[in-house]
C-alpha cells in the first residue's frame, strides 16, 4: 500500500481546554476572511492550471504551490476551530508549511499530468464526491459555500457532527476521546484525497479506504518470496 499523494496529518494536542473550542469559531473569524480571497484565487489559479496542462501536461509549479498552501492554510484552521478541534494552538497566517503545527498538510508536485484526464476527472470523481459531501456536509461539490475550506455547501456533514461530540466529551470529561480522534482525522484525510484529485494536483484516483489516525498509513512492500530448494 503507498501512500496517496495529498497527505494530511494531526496530533491530538493535549491537554485541551475543556470549554475553549465553544469560542474557537469566533477566534477563527480573521483566518475565515482572509480565506474567502484565498478560496477566491485557488479557484482561478485551478481554471488556469486547466489550461495548462492541457496545452503543457503540467501544473504550473507557482499555481500548484499556492494551492497547496490554500488547502494547507484550511486544514489548519479546520483542525483548530471546526471539523477537528484537535489543538488550541492558534493557527499561523501562512501558506507555508509549519513542521511545528500540530495539523499539517502536503501534497506532492507531479512532473506530468494526463491532458485527457482533465475533460473527466469531475466525472470519474462523481462516487468520491458523493462521499465526500456526506461527511463534509451537503450532497454538492467540494469547493463551494464556505470559506474555511473544508465545508460543501448544505447541512452538516458527518465531520463537523462527530466534532460537536468530541467537543461534548471534552467539555464533561476533559478528554478528548481518542477513537474518535483518528476516525475523524481519517475522514478529513478522505475529504483532502477527493479535493486534490478534482482540483487537478494528482492523476492517481482516490482510494476507497478509510485511513484512520494522526499519520498517513506507512507504505508496506511485500516480501520476496524463499527460493525454493
Amino acid at each position: 500500500m503507498n501512500p496517496y499523494p495529498a497527505r494530511l496529518t494531526a496530533r491530538l494536542d493535549e491537554p485541551l481546554k475543556r470549554w475553549f473550542w465553544l469560542v474557537k469559531w469566533f477566534l477563527a473569524i480573521p483566518h475565515v476572511i482572509v480565506l474567502v480571497f484565498l478560496w477566491i484565487a485557488f479557484i482561478v489559479l485551478s481554471i488556469c492550471a486547466w489550461f495548462a496542462i492541457l496545452f503543457t501536461g503540467r501544473y504550473p509549479r507557482g499555481m500548484f504551490d499556492f494551492n497547496v498552501g490554500v488547502l494547507r492554510w484550511s486544514w489548519r484552521v479546520h483542525a483548530y476551530a471546526f471539523g477537528a478541534i484537535s489543538t488550541d494552538r492558534y493557527p499561523p497566517f501562512s501558506l507555508g508549511e509549519e513542521p511545528d503545527y500540530p495539523a499539517r498538510l502536503a501534497v506532492d508536485y507531479p512532473e506530468q499530468l494526463s491532458r485527457g484526464l482533465i475533460f473527466v476527472k469531475w466525472l470519474l470523481a462523481l462516487p468520491q464526491l458523493l462521499i465526500a459531501g456526506i461527511l463534509a456536509g451537503g450532497g454538492g461539490a467540494y469547493m463551494a459555500e464556505h470559506s474555511n475550506g473544508w465545508h460543501i455547501s448544505g447541512p452538516t456533514g458527518l465531520i463537523d457532527l462527530l466534532a460537536l461530540i468530541a467537543g461534548i466529551a471534552l467539555l464533561f470529561t476533559t478528554r478528548y476521546p481518542r477513537g474518535l480522534f483518528d476516525l475523524i482525522i481519517g475522514l478529513n484525510r478522505w475529504v483532502l484525497r477527493v479535493v486534490a484529485y478534482v482540483a487537478l494536483m494528482t492523476d492517481d484516483y482516490p482510494p476507497f479506504r478509510l485511513d484512520q489516525g494522526g499519520e498517513e498509513p506507512v507504505a508496506q512492500t511485500m516480501p520476496s518470496a524463499s527460493p525454493v530448494t
